[in-house]
């Protein structure tokens, strides 16, 4: 008998393991409910340099969806992503894609900033107005060699 407990209760630890490791296959490969038919955008930035695939999409500080697909538009040379959002997230024309870091040395994300415009983006239109990545390496080699000029 009392080895039938032993046996019951090291069962439902490994079944309870089990489960605890398939959702954390799932919650870490960032498989989502986001349908095929979900609200989709895309934008296109003159370089989207640290931002990768599943990279997460804040409006307002809140989460509220995630690139799906980078890609390189041959002709124009830009970097073109696309991007899902959760179900109820809708914007307008003029709104602004930005590429932001988290914190100093943290991950890239994409900021929305909404705009004001009555017209609405419908799933696959392109929001226009973006700002890219900004590179540090540009930025310090920038002041370097500006400063170095302005010592001769």
């Amino acid at each position: 008998m009392k080895k039938m407990n032993v046996n019951f209760i090291v069962g439902l630890f490994i079944l309870f393991g089990m489960g605890s490791m398939a959702y954390l296959s799932v919650t870490i490969a960032g498989v989502s409910g986001y349908s095929d038919d979900s609200y989709q955008l895309i934008a296109k930035f003159d370089s989207s340099s640290g931002l990768k695939e599943g990279a997460f999409i804040e409006i307002a500080g809140v989460k509220a969806g995630k690139v799906t697909n980078i890609e390189l538009d041959k002709e124009n040379f830009e970097s073109v992503a696309t991007f899902v959002f959760e179900h109820g997230v809708i914007l307008a024309e003029d709104t602004i894609a930005s590429i932001r870091t988290s914190g100093i040395i943290g991950d890239k994300f994409v900021k929305i900033s909404p705009g004001a415009s009555d017209d609405l983006l419908k799933s696959g239109d392109e929001i226009i107005e973006t700002e890219s990545s900004i590179s540090i390496e540009e930025l310090v080699s920038k002041y370097i060699f500006s400063s170095d000029t302005d010592n001769e």
